[in-house]
């Protein structure tokens, strides 16, 4: 499913902020992206995700931003400018014409004012905010998956109000189709003439009826119908994760509707396992987005 969460925490270096989203994928794909002063927070938060997210391509952004101008009370890291200082006479003895960095540059210099206490003060609180993003991005995709299960289930209504009808009408539909079959075959064989005795040509006739009859009876099939759209019903009605039990009854009932399909002696049959079939595809596209 997919899904949008931010959450923010200010300390005195900075502020982090938290941003998980996702779109629809049949697995779980969990992407990081972080600068390396936050590194730290990443497996925390990975397991996090990993324990309450089973589906969806995810991606999980974690940044900071100092929040301006540092006041004259920020202190130099002694030993990152030293380290600096090291580094800058190495590159100068070897290369007597370079230049010493300018103050301003060395002001600049990665961890010389303070910032190498970034990561140390900044991770927890990137930890504290990831877990408010996942608790609202779960809740945002709760509300999400409940308006797919509505949709589910109005189709799965659909559904069955096509079976009913079906069922219902089956054996009037059969019996006149039987009706007008033995009508043809009678007439058909009245003019065969004597030549071949007609009770013992009707005795095949109405042999081949009764098997026509047996091929033609999708009872079985409908039942099944009816069966998976309970199951249906219940797993959306249950707790916990439901989409790879749903894409099972999918399998199921378009099975079902497949051998209704090659099954449909009579056209309003046929019309209603091409509607079957137009229904359970429109859930099976649902249920991908479920999780």
């Amino acid at each position: 499913m997919t899904g949008f969460a931010v959450a923010t925490r200010d300390a005195s270096v900075g502020q982090v902020s938290v941003e998980i989203r996702s779109v629809n994928a049949r697995f779980l794909d969990l992407t990081f992206r972080l600068p390396d002063e936050l590194r730290a927070a990443e497996w925390p938060l990975r397991e996090l995700i990993a324990a309450s997210v089973m589906r969806g391509k995810l991606e999980c952004r974690i940044a900071w931003r100092s929040h301006g101008a540092r006041s004259e009370e920020t202190p130099i890291n002694d030993m990152a400018l030293a380290r600096l200082v090291l580094l800058s006479d190495q590159v100068r003895s070897r290369i007597p014409d370079a230049s010493a960095p300018t103050v301003s540059e060395v002001l600049r210099w990665p961890g010389v004012l303070g910032e190498a206490d970034v990561g140390a003060t900044l991770t927890p609180l990137a930890i504290e905010a990831g877990r408010e993003a996942l608790t609202a991005f779960l809740a945002h995709r709760e509300r999400e998956g409940a308006r797919l299960v509505e949709l589910i289930l109005e189709r799965a209504r659909a559904i069955e109000a096509i079976v009913v009808q079906v069922r219902q009408r089956g054996p009037e539909l059969l019996a006149s189709h039987e009706r007008r079959l033995i009508e043809r075959l009678q007439t058909a064989v009245s003019g065969l003439g004597a030549s071949i005795p007609q009770e013992e040509t009707l005795a095949r006739v109405r042999q081949e009826v009764a098997l026509y009859g047996m091929r033609a009876d999708v009872v079985e099939e409908l039942d099944r119908l009816l069966t998976h759209l309970s199951e249906l019903r219940q797993a959306c009605a249950g707790p916990g994760p439901l989409g790879k039990r749903l894409d099972f009854l999918m399998q199921e009932l378009n099975r079902e509707a497949n051998t209704l399909g090659s099954k449909a002696a009579l056209a309003e049959v046929g019309r209603a396992a091409v509607e079957l079939k137009l229904l359970i595809e429109q859930i099976r596209e649902q249920v991908q987005n479920l999780e």
